[in-house]
């Protein structure tokens, strides 16, 4: 199971990025809806979306899940 923070690190990370549900999902091959799920805690990614979400932001796993997030 993915970190309860994942959501909220997730969005931080999205808009701190300039991107909007829609983009994000395009830059990640994904559809939107499923970004939105990311966020709104309906559904979580695998590990390898996870993978492919660290490279994406430039940032490690603790980074995604950690509670407390360093880019607060």
């Amino acid at each position: 199971m993915v970190d309860l923070n994942f959501k909220e690190n997730l969005r931080k990370l999205r808009k701190a990025a300039k991107l909007t549900q829609a983009e994000l999902a395009d830059k990640i091959k994904v559809d939107q809806r499923t970004v939105s799920a990311w966020e709104t805690g309906v559904a979580e990614p695998d590990m390898q979306t996870l993978s492919l979400l660290c490279d994406f932001f430039d940032c490690d796993f603790n980074t995604l899940l950690n509670k407390n997030n360093p880019s607060e």
